[in-house]
């Protein structure tokens, strides 16, 4: 990127970088759940819990039923913990109408389609100024810049690179990877990015400057980051205003990102008449549930899942928030197999 300011910059073209498969990753793809046999498990959670998650699912069996939108945003760990084909599966179901995630939920997305592992070992790496310079990040940037110039969203444009070949190959034409780089998206079955362009879905992207691996390299364009983010938030608002009589949202491990781009859509659509009245919430996460109404001086009150998804914005336009505590790969898991029981 140019810049013609009056401060020093960081020149990422002195980065040594390496290929993605040589780097030391946590999570391989035969750890990745098997829908078919998550769909025969035996999990036990406490009853509060199974009745929330069986509301949540009847919920969602309605909406869909009815027309209504469902709306998934996750966290990156929902992917790292090897729950993407979960997702996907829901999504080839017409379950879900929308999928949202932050940057790092696409980087492990795009991972796994690329090699089929994905989460890097921070600790190992970072001492070494090794963490997050794997060189297969220039695919991801430069579809994003071919996205931008085409106004597209951001997931969109990750999802043609993995499954449109001419798009991908337009993205590749201007690199000249050495050999040992991987060039095939050789495992899309377990891409949600994949998934949600081959059934029509939109998977909308929200992120940050600087919060993603992918900005440290020299192939990094902020306009295009932004740009296409940009359209996908206006993609997530949109699907916000099919919400209205009993539209479902879900926010699976996202504390901060999920919650507040959640909030503005949903402001957006009560702007322009169409509010989400009616709509039901679920907030899937790790922490005890804080007490309503807590203020300031207490600190549930800086966590905005509990705050917006669970109480906010349900309570703002008479509908109804569930929190569902406990490990997401019992929780999710007992989700789905709630949801897909019947089909």
């Amino acid at each position: 990127m140019d810049y013609h300011g009056q401060c020093r910059i960081f020149d990422p073209s002195r980065i040594s970088r390496y290929p993605l498969n040589r780097r030391r990753n946590k999570v391989r793809l035969e750890q990745l759940a098997d829908p078919d046999v998550v769909r025969r498990q035996t999990i036990e959670l406490p009853k509060s819990i199974e009745h929330s998650i069986e509301m949540i699912a009847h919920s969602i069996r309605a909406a869909r039923s009815a027309g209504k939108a469902v709306i998934l945003f996750t966290g990156a760990h929902l992917v790292k913990n090897g729950m993407g084909p979960l997702v996907v599966d829901l999504v080839h179901r017409k379950l879900v109408t929308l999928v949202a995630g932050n940057g790092a939920t696409s980087i492990h997305d795009f991972e796994l389609a690329l090699i089929g592992q994905t989460s890097e070992d921070v600790p190992n790496a970072l001492g070494a100024g090794q963490f997050g310079m794997s060189r297969e990040f220039d695919y991801f940037n430069v579809a994003l810049q071919l996205g931008d110039s085409m106004a597209l969203g951001f997931g969109e444009s990750l999802g043609r690179m993995i499954r449109d070949a001419d798009f991908r190959g337009r993205v590749f034409s201007g690199l000249k990877p050495p050999a040992d780089t991987p060039r095939d998206f050789v495992h899309p079955e377990v891409s949600i990015l994949a998934a949600c362009h081959d059934c029509g879905v939109p998977m909308t992207i929200h992120v940050g400057i600087g919060t993603d691996v992918t900005d440290q390299h020299p192939s990094f364009d902020g306009r295009a980051k932004g740009g296409c983010s940009g359209r996908d938030f206006l993609i997530f608002a949109d699907e916000v205003t099919r919400l209205a009589g009993g539209g479902v949202v879900l926010n699976i491990g996202s504390a901060v990102t999920g919650p507040e781009v959640l909030l503005k859509a949903v402001s957006m659509a009560a702007n322009i008449g169409a509010p989400p009245k009616g709509l039901v919430t679920a907030d899937f996460d790790l922490r005890p549930q804080g007490p309503k109404g807590c203020g300031e001086d207490t600190h549930p009150y800086y966590y905005r899942d509990q705050k917006s998804v669970v109480t906010r914005v349900p309570e703002a336009f008479g509908g109804r928030g569930e929190y569902v505590q406990g490990d997401q790969k019992l929780t999710f898991v007992r989700l789905f197999q709630k949801l897909t029981e019947s089909q």
